[in-house]
């Protein structure tokens, strides 16, 4: 595993320059193309070994991961934290004796401040909520990519599928958190700078989910999230957008037409800003567990977060500069 951290450390540079569907998209091949071109070398048996490996460890994705301490403090994160800077805020108490569901707003480009604040100890998760463990949940192909999964494992990520929704949140005597980026790749989309727009009014998969398991749901919003990256225009209806959609609805992940910074200049680059990130946590709300919930009882809870949501951003946004949004 300390083979595996240094390799992808030298993918994933201390100053993000791709987004992270484009940055996870090309770690992916990198390591099909290593895995695969091991077999014509010296180092056959290492890809043999690794093939076994992987056989026998094919459930622990779906069992709540395998984090690795050491990776989640890694220096790196905290350089890259440094970049924006992105700053964890805590309005409130969890109780460490119960297990929640997170909603993550919104996905931005990059996901910088999910990424951070849950994938790491950089912004320092488990000194705010201490007795908590943070899941962020993850396209589940990429848990099949040879290498790249153990990689993402480390750093507590886990297959965004009910199974492993249901395990996290099963576990007895509490203190987990799963994280679910609402909006997913596809509001990415309509990522940038100077407004918000949130695809939630449909979302309901993550309330049901909580419903069923009794899990409070914990809104969180990422002030700054959207003021990463510069995008080419893609109204609804273009051809653009209707191409990135086709493209989404093939291989699961958006290709927004980004730009931003570079190295040595700020007027057009890969870079992405130096704007700060404040993700915000806001109050649990309470949720009562039925195994079977009517969707006129999912309709209900799901309006109440959309107004705690609402709350949460109208509380903070003045702080945190920024002002417009919309679902």
């Amino acid at each position: 595993m300390i083979f595996l951290s240094k390799f992808f450390h030298l993918l994933t540079p201390a100053k993000p320059g791709l987004p992270t569907d484009c940055l996870v998209f090309i770690s992916a091949q990198c390591c099909i193309a290593l895995f695969i071109g091991l077999f014509f070398t010296r180092f056959w048996l290492v890809s043999v070994l690794y093939a076994t490996w992987w056989l026998l460890d094919w459930d622990t994705p779906s069992k709540g991961g395998r984090r690795i301490h050491c990776i989640r403090n890694s220096v790196i994160w905290r350089h890259m934290r440094n970049y924006f800077p992105v700053t964890l805020v805590k309005t409130t108490e969890l109780d460490p004796s119960k297990n929640y569901v997170v909603g993550f707003h919104p996905h931005g480009v990059m996901v910088a401040g999910a990424f951070l604040n849950f994938c790491t100890e950089a912004t320092g998760f488990s000194q705010l909520f201490p007795g908590l463990t943070p899941h962020m949940m993850m396209l589940t192909l990429w848990f099949r990519v040879p290498f790249f999964r153990d990689y993402l494992l480390s750093g507590g990520l886990v297959p965004s599928d009910k199974d492993t929704a249901a395990y996290v949140l099963r576990r007895w005597g509490g203190g987990n958190v799963l994280a679910i980026a609402v909006g997913g790749a596809q509001e990415a989309l309509d990522a940038r700078p100077g407004a918000f727009t949130l695809l939630l009014k449909n979302r309901k998969g993550f309330v049901r989910l909580a419903m069923e398991h009794g899990a409070p749901l914990v809104p969180v919003f990422s002030f700054g999230e959207n003021e990463l990256f510069d995008q080419v225009d893609n109204p609804k209806g273009s051809w653009l957008r209707r191409m990135q959609h086709r493209l989404q609805q093939i291989m699961g992940i958006s290709l927004p037409l980004f730009h931003a910074r570079g190295v040595f200049q700020y007027s057009f680059g890969l870079l992405p800003y130096r704007r700060p990130i404040f993700t915000v946590v806001g109050k649990p709300i309470k949720v009562e567990k039925k195994h079977n919930p009517s969707q006129e009882e999912v309709d209900r809870l799901h309006q109440m977060y959309i107004e705690e949501l609402c709350k949460l951003f109208e509380e903070h946004k003045t702080k945190y500069n920024q002002h417009t949004w919309a679902t």
